[in-house]
């Protein structure tokens, strides 16, 4: 599990995600992590035992929105 840092707002939200497919890779987990971070955003990301990663992300909404749009997409590799 990795841990993610960032900085809080007055509107704050807090987002599950959580994301199946090729995703059990390590790029996709630090791609998420630097997705939050570039977003000022805390949380977390952990592989799940049916191959799926999940995340938490809490901040300013319109970061984790942007964040969790960012998901799908995923590392370029």
């Amino acid at each position: 599990m990795y841990a993610l840092r960032g900085s809080m707002s007055d509107d704050f939200t807090s987002l599950r995600v959580h994301v199946k497919g090729f995703v059990q890779g390590v790029g996709f987990r630090d791609f998420l992590v630097m997705a939050a971070q570039h977003n000022g955003l805390d949380g977390w990301v952990r592989n799940r035992s049916d191959g799926s990663v999940e995340a938490l992300v809490s901040g300013a909404t319109k970061a984790g929105e942007s964040c969790v749009q960012d998901a799908p997409r995923g590392p370029q590799a």
